[in-house]
């Protein structure tokens, strides 16, 4: 289908210029090519990435060519803030809770610990203790551990007792793709999870959470598939879920 005309046309230009400025990398690309990529004459986008420069969004190189500028940084943050991730994703967890008709979380890193952003109860009655703003050990959730597993090699983490234990959960994390926890919070509850990521570092995780009877088998393995293909459909642009390592 055709997409309709943007209701303003310079407006749209400036946004379009963004997107090929995005793509063209550090490396950066001249003038001349930007405008055939957009659709401008050179003079009119030179005006455009005038007014981008002095925002912050468009950056010049030495040799002349154009890149994007640290301001758009500040959009991304802002996007993904953790007070914004609630509303964000709320379609995604209950897209996953429809498909599974398990309890649903949304949790984030505090220091040592995972507390709950959102969370999406089914329509089958489930007893668990969970509520939002609750502060859970990072290293007995399967929140948390999705989220230790997910940090990129060398990040400052936090500093859970670095027992069997866990370095046995973090490396099947890890390989798997997701975590996983079994009864070490409620008796008869376990969990699955696994961390979202921007650019590579994890800004989340998300969780089914359902009795233990619920989780074992190919049970377990229609939550697992949820959460590996069915949520990564259904999130925000610029969100994605861990591949697993092997």
């Amino acid at each position: 289908m055709t997409q309709p005309p943007s209701p303003l046309g310079s407006v749209d230009k400036a946004l379009l210029t963004l997107d090929a400025l995005a793509r063209a990398g550090a490396g950066g690309v001249a003038l001349a090519d930007l405008a055939a990529e957009v659709g401008a004459n050179k003079s009119t986008l030179h005006r455009t990435l005038a007014a981008l420069r002095h925002r912050g969004y468009a950056d010049q190189r030495p040799d002349g060519a154009y890149t994007l500028g640290a301001a758009v940084l500040s959009l991304g943050a802002a996007y993904l803030a953790e007070d914004n991730l609630p509303g964000l994703l709320r379609p995604a967890l209950e897209a996953l809770r429809d498909e599974v008709d398990e309890l649903v979380h949304l949790g984030t890193l505090a220091g040592q610990e995972v507390v709950y952003l959102d969370k999406v109860e089914p329509q089958r009655p489930l007893r668990v203790w969970s509520a939002v703003g609750r502060r859970i050990p990072v290293a007995t959730t399967a929140l948390g551990r999705a989220l230790l597993a997910a940090a990129p090699a060398g990040d400052a983490a936090p500093d859970p007792t670095p027992d069997a234990t866990l370095r046995a959960a973090l490396a099947a994390a890890r390989d798997r793709g997701y975590a996983t926890e079994t009864e070490e919070n409620e008796p008869g509850i376990a969990c699955v999870a696994v961390a979202l990521l921007r650019a590579g570092r994890p800004v989340a995780a998300v969780s089914i959470t359902a009795p233990v009877e619920r989780m074992t088998g190919a049970a377990r393995d229609e939550r697992v598939a949820a959460l590996r293909e069915l949520l990564p459909r259904v999130l925000p642009t610029g969100l994605t879920v861990p591949a697993p390592s092997t």
